[in-house]
């Protein structure tokens, strides 16, 4: 059930309408339903699936609490603890890369000329497993650190994993944020309303007038054998605005049909292309992952306590792993191999460019943060020709051409792709020079909001492309 369907249009009105005629704890069961219903549309048999993470981590989280209140020993306490990581690991593990790991071993074993039969399994990947599991798995670690109480009725914590707006697709929401979120009584505020509507709107508006129409083009650029340079170069840019306003579109509807229910999801993404260092980039991309990853996995394997060469080594590890999170390719490892190192030699250069652009004059330093912008966004959109291509091959090809980037200039495909990025720009230079993000939803007089929504709407319905499926439901 995509948020760019008719099923959603009229499922979300329902869930919503009968929402407002319940109190908490039948808000709380009927969005429970709601929630599932909505998961079983995309395939029933993912439903165990779900139920299995659920049940594992309710219990897990209640038993570590009863073990802490105990005094009970730590390795016991940690013992316990692997049976959450294990059990989703395990499942998170066969779903998504057994043949994955599989069709590597074959392959290594054929480089060397050994022979040897081996078969794959006819998979399934069960839609948002990545991120219901990683939510889950943050739920039994808080409860082990001590950072907040286990859950006593198992239906509110299979609310808290299962809620729809975020299920899929994210944001990942800690329990920490969104379970006493849950647990308490709800009153959606006007603003809520208002700032619901506003995410709503733009969030679909970059799903289906930008995102829907650039999607042609990406594939069309991307299934070519040899592209020129400059199909290569626009390509690479259209994928950057297509893979940003589809997945930020998905998490600004998220985080509006939320607000409608009173709820409050975290904010996954602030200008990243506005991003002047690679650090920064990972404050405003896919914030919830890059804090999961930061929280669970940077932090526990040292963070920056031990030195430069173990904070490098630490970076590269979260990079790797979150960049196989995105999915079950070599080409993910490399992406986030890439990302790593950029934050490692940023790191490393960090004293020396704080130096080289610390200027007084306001003219100088308005220079150098253009500079600064315009070079991670090459640097980001290369990162995009590796996470999009589908081989090894495609990237050597399609980065050879980039050496030679105005050949055969297609003014046709420039405009394009110019006609669908360029007003998000627009728009997107006014949120960060004002850093008023929700820059409609209080726009004054009420006419021009309105006049605004408006244009929004024709485009989105009027001029958007063949629907096409989330970006980030692959992983």
């Amino acid at each position: 059930m995509l948020f760019n369907s008719l099923e959603f249009a009229l499922f979300f009105p329902i869930v919503t309408g009968v929402y407002y005629l319940l109190r908490h704890r039948g808000q709380n069961l009927w969005l429970l339903a709601a929630s599932l219903f909505f998961y079983a549309s995309w395939d029933w048999r993912f439903l165990p699936i779900l139920a299995t993470t659920m049940v594992v981590d309710f219990y897990v989280a209640g038993y570590l609490e009863k073990l802490a209140k105990m005094e009970a020993p730590e390795r016991k306490r940690k013992l316990v603890l692997a049976i959450s990581m294990g059990a989703n690991l395990a499942m998170l593990g066969f779903f998504k890369y057994f043949n994955f790991f599989i069709d590597s071993f074959h392959s290594s074993l054929l480089a060397l000329h050994i022979s040897a039969p081996i078969n794959t399994l006819n998979i399934l990947l069960p839609i948002g497993i990545s991120f219901y599991t990683f939510q889950s798995m943050s739920y039994t670690i808080d409860v082990y650190r001590g950072e907040l109480p286990a859950a006593r009725h198992f239906l509110d914590f299979a609310l808290f994993v299962s809620f729809y707006p975020h299920l899929v697709a994210g944001p990942i929401m800690r329990a920490v944020d969104l379970l006493p979120q849950i647990l308490s009584p709800r009153h959606t505020t006007r603003q809520q309303v208002l700032d619901g509507i506003h995410l709503m709107i733009w969030g679909l508006w970059k799903k289906m007038f930008i995102a829907d129409n650039l999607a042609p083009l990406v594939n069309g650029i991307f299934s070519e054998t040899a592209p020129s340079g400059f199909h290569t170069l626009m390509g690479v840019y259209a994928f950057a605005f297509q893979i940003y306003c589809d997945f930020s579109g998905y998490t600004d509807v998220a985080r509006g049909v939320a607000k409608l229910m009173g709820f409050e999801l975290v904010l996954n993404f602030n200008l990243p292309y506005f991003s002047t260092s690679p650090q920064e980039f990972w404050t405003r991309w896919h914030i919830s992952l890059s804090s999961w990853l930061r929280n669970y996995l940077y932090f526990p394997l040292g963070g920056s306590r031990d030195g430069e060469a173990k904070t490098y080594r630490n970076l590269m590890i979260t990079m790797l792993l979150g960049g196989l999170w995105h999915g079950a390719a070599w080409n993910f490892v490399l992406w986030g191999a890439y990302q790593g190192t950029l934050l490692v030699i940023h790191r490393a250069l960090q004293p020396r460019l704080d130096k080289m652009f610390d200027f007084r004059a306001a003219p100088a330093r308005a220079a150098s943060l253009t500079f600064r912008i315009l070079v991670m966004f090459q640097l980001t959109c290369f990162g995009w020709l590796l996470f999009r291509a589908s081989s090894f091959t495609q990237i050597v090809t399609m980065t050879a051409s980039l050496l030679h980037p105005f050949q055969q200039v297609d003014k046709d495909l420039a405009l394009q792709v110019v006609g669908y990025a360029g007003p998000l720009l627009v728009i997107q230079c006014w949120q960060y020079f004002s850093e008023k993000l929700m820059f409609l939803a209080n726009l004054r007089p009420l006419e021009l909001r309105i006049a605004a929504y408006s244009v929004l709407m024709y485009l989105m319905l009027f001029r958007a492309a063949k629907p096409q499926a989330f970006i980030y439901f692959q992983f």
